[in-house]
């Protein structure tokens, strides 16, 4: 699929950088090319389902974003989420509106993000659900 979504932590509005350990912990059982210390990571999930990962750290800020494309439906929908929820991460797909974990991440969104942003539970079937909503 070549779609992509991305995933930003918001804090009063404003993005903040992203934990680049929690990346690595997250990510490292799937990575079969590249890897946290490289800018792109290709993972594989049990499935055989991929996703390419894109995540520059090496900014002074910080991990401002990760972005994920040609990611496989199936299980990879779940590391995707898992990653995002280690993150503290918004996920914005691709022409669409913000996804959240909780309620109460709402407050922290852009302001014009928050009105659609829609809490969804941070897992494969409610992810996918999300993106392929109409």
């Amino acid at each position: 699929m070549s779609y992509s979504i991305f995933m930003l932590r918001f804090v009063d509005g404003e993005t903040v950088a992203l934990d680049a350990e929690r990346l690595r912990q997250v990510i490292e059982p799937y990575v079969v090319a590249g890897g946290p210390e490289e800018a792109f990571s290709q993972l594989r999930a049990a499935d055989g389902g991929e996703a390419d990962l894109y995540h520059e750290s090496s900014r002074e800020n910080g991990m401002p974003c990760v972005t994920a494309t040609h990611f496989a439906r199936g299980t990879m929908y779940g590391v995707l989420a898992r990653l995002a929820a280690a993150l503290g991460a918004s996920v914005l797909p691709q022409g669409g509106g913000a996804l959240i974990f909780h309620e109460n991440d709402r407050r922290h969104l852009p302001a014009g993000l928050q009105g659609e942003a829609l809490v969804v539970a941070p897992t494969a079937e409610a992810l996918r659900a999300a993106i392929d909503a109409p």
